[in-house]
């Protein structure tokens, strides 16, 4: 039998660093560590800062995602403070978190993930040179269009933020706009467009209706083969082209998934607190696990740093949540071996475990019985995972399957806005107090905890959609959920470890990463390389 690590980089094409070691047995992955390399700090940027400073430097933390770290962190001082919220300012904090949203699923899908499917280990396919003509990166016909049309619904965050990326006009107590009738106009105008050429001409092959009556996995292969315009789009395509590669068949993961929910109902959230927000919000939060499902509670997170460049050990709640980092070469003595934390959640019954966040997660959470009239019930994906289990695929097309969620919501927000009313009220500004915010960004879970003492941050702490997923393994030594997914990946070319690729960006992870080979049992260095070659 013949044992070979590998180390490989980059792997991601977003920013960051992450370095990512298998150990492969017999042509299969037995074993990871994700390797977070760099050291950002953003929680200690902000310790002793102005409570407001979290609006304008959390939404520096990602380009991709600024909006999502403004939002959470908005609604964070928002408890903190006690505000008040009127409507308009919740449905425009909705469109805008929605928007950035939207533009982020077909340039994820068209410029990271789908470039991968036409790397040589697939020539031999039937499908090989229709992938080629459609996701060939830059001269595919679909890359482009994918690509291009991605942009057009952040024109709309745009229209109301004043920009996009790093706008900071969400703020306690609503927004810094006052949108006109045109702006709305035409901001419903962009929807459309982006709906009719990309989400329904080329994704789909159908209307966004027709898609969303899919319930179950038989469902889903029957709208595949219902016309040749379904059969012969990316989605139809996608799906198909999965299946003859074997994307359906790895990448399982834990199994286990958390969303922290998204979008309040204005009604329902005008107060902001920790305990009305669950049953205000739209997309739902929820624990899936063991099979079973649970209500979300952020008491319940910690993060645990026995395997990250942190001192101690302890695993803490985000409120007391520490962030002192130590030289990389000490804590490699110490058995750590990476810059991200370990988020850990304690699901009663069974203790501390890693969980997935992410589009598939938000989608199984969604299936949960008990869903309030104004909230998201979908229990496609409860069945898809009950059908055929997790998998590469099935994490991919759990994002693809939000755009039209999204867009109809979108859709809707934009009609409710009521001009005449007031985007903003001024709060009073505590100077002691701890707030909670949550979202859900394209690629996650994402949350702030914020303490403030005498007018300043005592103590800000941020876990992201990345940490959950790439988190190392905690004190107990279990592997983190990227770490697990990895497990059992084939490797069909150790010069070429594509699957690995597959694996890393079905989770969307904002880190990129390197590659080097070594022989299990000489220790020798094979290789050093770049996986598929663009960053």
């Amino acid at each position: 039998m013949t044992a070979v690590d590998l180390h490989v980089s980059p792997l991601g094409r977003v920013e960051g660093d992450l370095d990512l070691r298998v150990t492969i047995q017999d042509g299969v992955v037995t074993s990871a560590w994700t390797e977070a390399s760099m050291f950002r700090g953003f929680e200690i940027i902000l310790k002793g800062k102005d409570p407001q400073a979290g609006l304008i430097v959390t939404p520096r933390i990602c380009g991709i995602c600024g909006g999502s770290h403004l939002y959470k962190s908005a609604y964070a001082l928002d408890v903190a403070w006690g505000t008040e919220m009127p409507e308009n300012a919740t449905l425009v904090r909705n469109i805008a978190q929605a928007t950035e949203t939207l533009q982020s699923i077909p340039k994820y899908f068209y410029a990271l993930f789908a470039i991968d499917l036409v790397n040589k280990n697939y020539a031999g396919s039937p499908l090989y040179e229709e992938a080629v003509r459609r996701f060939a990166p830059y001269v595919g016909e679909h890359y482009q269009k994918g690509v291009i049309l991605s942009n057009k619904p952040v024109e709309i965050y745009a229209i109301f933020g004043g920009q996009w990326p790093h706008s900071s006009f969400m703020v306690p107590g609503g927004v810094m706009c006052a949108p006109t009738l045109s702006d709305v106009t035409r901001s419903l105008s962009i929807l459309e467009y982006w709906k009719n050429e990309w989400l329904e001409k080329i994704w789909l092959g159908c209307s966004v209706d027709r898609w969303l009556e899919n319930q179950t996995w038989e469902d889903v292969l029957a709208w595949v083969d219902e016309n040749e315009s379904q059969y012969n789009s990316d989605c139809g395509f996608f799906i198909r082209f999965c299946q003859e590669v074997g994307l359906d068949r790895y990448g399982t993961g834990v199994g286990s998934y958390l969303a922290t929910g998204t979008y309040f109902d204005p009604s329902l959230y005008a107060h902001p607190t920790i305990e009305a927000r669950n049953a205000a919000l739209i997309n739902r939060s929820g624990i899936y696990a063991g099979g079973e499902f649970f209500e979300f509670d952020q008491a319940r997170v910690r993060e645990d740093v026995a395997h990250s460049f942190y001192e101690g050990a302890t695993p803490r709640h985000p409120f007391e949540g520490e962030t002192k980092p130590i030289d990389p070469a000490d804590g490699k003595k110490q058995d750590k071996y990476s810059w991200a934390k370990s988020p850990r959640y304690d699901v009663p019954g069974k203790g501390y475990v890693p969980l997935e966040v992410g589009p598939l997660a938000r989608r199984v959470v969604a299936g949960a019985p008990g869903a309030a009239g104004h909230q998201d019930y979908d229990p496609l994906f409860v069945n898809v995972l009950a059908a055929i289990g997790p998998s590469i695929m099935v994490r991919q097309l759990a994002r693809m399957h939000e755009a039209p969620k999204y867009y109809k919501w979108a859709k809707e927000w934009l009609g409710r806005l009521d001009l005449r009313e007031s985007f903003y009220r001024k709060p009073v500004e505590l100077p002691d107090g701890r707030g909670f915010g949550g979202t859900e960004a394209a690629r996650g879970a994402l949350c702030d905890w914020i303490v403030l003492k005498d007018g300043k941050i005592e103590n800000y702490q941020v876990i992201t959609p990345t940490a959950w997923n790439i988190g190392p393994r905690d004190g107990a030594g279990v592997l983190g959920p990227m770490e697990t997914a990895m497990i059992g990946a084939p490797i069909v070319d150790p010069t070429d470890p594509v699957e690995l690729g597959h694996v890393a960006r079905s989770f969307d992870s904002c880190l990129v990463c390197t590659v080097h080979a070594y022989d299990g049992k000489s220790g020798k260095e094979l290789s050093q390389f770049v996986v598929n070659g663009l960053v």
